[in-house]
């Protein structure tokens, strides 16, 4: 998918304004006459410059505002995207009640099932990497992940 350079730059142009605005209200720091406003400040109007000059070049460009590559015209590749927008809802909703292990498990194994990997594969790779993760994040780097229906057996 290709999006033209004048839409990025005024995404970025608001998010430069945005910032500029949002500064104002840090205080001024004592005897000095400079803040913490000045750094992000200075990268806020580099940012708003920078993307003035992506929209002119963009608009200079006459192409389209939104093309799709060829992939996102298959079907089969619309409803792999799809069901990672879902995987990703499907966690943030219901990983409290289920758990972390239960919901990787399952949106592991349903992204790749649709992207073709076969049932058995996909399932012990799903298994395994959530495992890994879990216990990267939950023993390694203590990262409270909810048990949900396995509190119960909770390591």
């Amino acid at each position: 998918m290709r999006i033209h350079d004048s839409l990025i730059g005024g995404v970025l142009l608001v998010l430069a304004l945005a910032v500029l605005w949002h500064i104002q209200g840090f205080p001024p720091a004592a005897g000095q006459n400079y803040g913490p406003a000045v750094f992000p400040g200075l990268v806020a109007c580099g940012l708003a410059l920078s993307s003035a000059v992506l929209m002119w070049q963009g608009l200079r460009g006459r192409q389209p505002l939104l093309q799709l590559a060829d992939g996102m015209r298959s079907p089969r590749h619309l409803v792999a995207f799809l069901l990672v927008i879902a995987g990703m809802a499907f966690y943030i909703l219901l990983s409290e009640k289920l758990g972390f292990l239960l919901c990787s498990v399952l949106v592991l194994f349903v992204l790749q099932w649709a992207c073709g990997v076969r049932p058995r594969t996909a399932a012990l790779v799903a298994i395994v990497a959530t495992l890994v993760i879990h216990a990267c994040f939950y023993k390694l780097l203590k990262v409270p992940l909810p048990w949900g229906l396995l509190q119960r057996w909770a390591w």
